[in-house]
């Protein structure tokens, strides 16, 4: 569990390359520069971690380019003391982002080897969810609602209207939504049945998984 100043540098590039890219959110960009990504890949992707790219990660997965991740953080307008629901907690490393900007995350996974080795992994780097749950996302998680944010990690068919209905007044939704291809999406609430929804172009990620049990 080694974090160099090569590895330190290598983050600095990457924090370079997502600002050259758009993402201007300081918090967003400190949290990346700050986290080692190098840590939640397979050694043999070491030399990778750095690159804006995304990479296989165990149960057919992958760990999400640093530009997605910092553009759905940037999105989601994370201050300190959210409650913010992950759907997807995958390598954990939108965790630990999340966690870096100071909210309590409440994470859902739904394949049962990932969410062994994450909540193993997160506490030892210093990263404390509030919660991690095996489970469903698409229900959400309706014990800890309201939420202030809801990100969604994985691409899904369709918008899942608990997460909507879980979300605080004010609260943001930030989904791709899409089959092969995803438009990331934001909903922000703005009452009980009223919703504001915009659209960010093109990204693509692993399918967000329906429990089949």
């Amino acid at each position: 569990m080694k974090d160099t100043f090569k590895h330190q540098g290598l983050r600095q590039q990457l924090v370079n390359i997502l600002k050259a890219k758009g993402i201007t959110d300081i918090n967003v960009l400190n949290a990346i520069g700050k986290i080692p990504r190098h840590l939640f890949m397979d050694s043999g992707f070491l030399d990778h971690a750095y690159q804006d790219k995304a990479f296989p990660i165990a149960a057919d997965q992958t760990i999400s380019q640093p530009y997605t991740v910092a553009f759905q953080s940037e999105l989601l307008q994370v201050k300190k003391g959210d409650k913010i629901l992950e759907i997807g907690t995958g390598s954990g490393y939108q965790t630990a982002v999340l966690c870096e900007l100071g909210a309590k995350v409440f994470s859902i996974e739904r394949q049962q080897e990932l969410f062994k080795k994450t909540s193993k992994f997160l506490p030892k780097l210093g990263y404390r969810a509030k919660k991690l749950i095996f489970g469903d996302g698409y229900k959400g998680l309706v014990g800890e609602a309201p939420f202030d944010g809801v990100i969604v990690t994985a691409g899904a068919p369709f918008v899942p209207k608990p997460l909507l209905s879980q979300l605080k007044i004010g609260g943001r939704l930030v989904i791709p939504v899409g089959d092969d291809v995803q438009i990331m999406t934001m909903f922000i609430r703005k009452g009980q049945k009223e919703f504001e929804q915009e659209e960010f172009g093109e990204f693509r990620f692993v399918p967000l998984l329906e429990d089949k049990n």
